[in-house]
């Protein structure tokens, strides 16, 4: 499956960043504008987001779309940015063809189950009924009360395709029917991944855990494990430019 992609940058390294669940490659644009300098970017939208296709769900998969996605553009290897979702898909990616991941950074995930809510969530998505027209701020009303916050409804809008006959504009039905795939983690019988990986977590997040750390450094051996102090699981919108200096350091430092 051949992905959506917004590309910046002209560097002789590529850097792809992929988002997480409901998000889009648009999401990680600060962090993705940051690196431009240095390196050739790609946000991808991973597949039942934004503007790419829809289909079922599995990381392996989803690390296929990036792959042929890749092959498209002619590019060979690559770093990656994951958060969430995309985290894992990076992981995937670093584990299944490790000869193409020159760097691996994985934002508040662990390589375990980390569901954390996600399907009772999807489950309350699934009961809401569109009206006939929707704009914005009715449409974030709407949302609230299932997501729990603005920001958290803020980000759900994006999937809704508002004006008259709203509804999603995502595949939420392939997503809503995998969402176990996606709380999951493969139970992989596959080498290590023996290339430079950073994990940097949200300090107050529930998502990365000492427990996961054996796991961690099961598949990936050289991980380092960062916190952010203080941030959540959305540690790149809380402290952006805190995540962008990580980022940066990790990227250019020399293997």
């Amino acid at each position: 499956m051949k992905l959506h992609v917004i590309e910046r940058g002209e560097g002789p390294e590529t850097v792809v960043f992929l988002h997480g669940l409901f998000g889009r490659g648009r999401n990680l644009g600060f962090l993705q504008r940051g690196a431009a300098a240095d390196f050739r970017t790609l946000a991808l939208d991973l597949r039942n987001h934004g503007h790419s296709p829809h289909g079922p769900v599995s990381y392996a998969l989803m690390a296929q779309d990036v792959l042929e996605t890749l092959d498209d553009l002619g590019i060979e290897r690559f770093a990656v940015v994951g958060h969430s979702m995309g985290g894992k898909v990076g992981m995937m990616l670093a584990l299944a063809a490790p000869e193409r991941i020159t760097k691996l950074l994985v934002a508040d995930i662990a390589p375990a189950r980390t569901g954390h809510g996600h399907g009772e969530m999807i489950a309350r998505l699934a009961a809401i009924t569109f009206p006939a027209s929707l704009e914005r701020r009715e449409g974030l009303d709407l949302l609230e009360p299932v997501a729990g916050s603005r920001p958290v409804a803020e980000l759900l809008l994006q999937n809704v395709r508002l004006g008259d006959s709203p509804g999603w504009s995502i595949g939420f039905d392939d997503l809503a029917r995998d969402i176990h795939e996606i709380e999951n983690w493969p139970d992989l019988q596959i080498a290590p991944y023996e290339g430079p990986v950073l994990f940097l977590r949200g300090g107050a997040s529930p998502y990365v855990r000492p427990e996961h750390h054996d796991q961690i450094r099961t598949l990936f051996p050289h991980a380092l494990i960062h916190s952010l102090p203080d941030a959540g699981h959305w540690l790149h919108a809380e402290q952006p430019r805190a995540f962008l200096r990580e980022m940066m350091e990790f990227l250019l430092k020399p293997t």
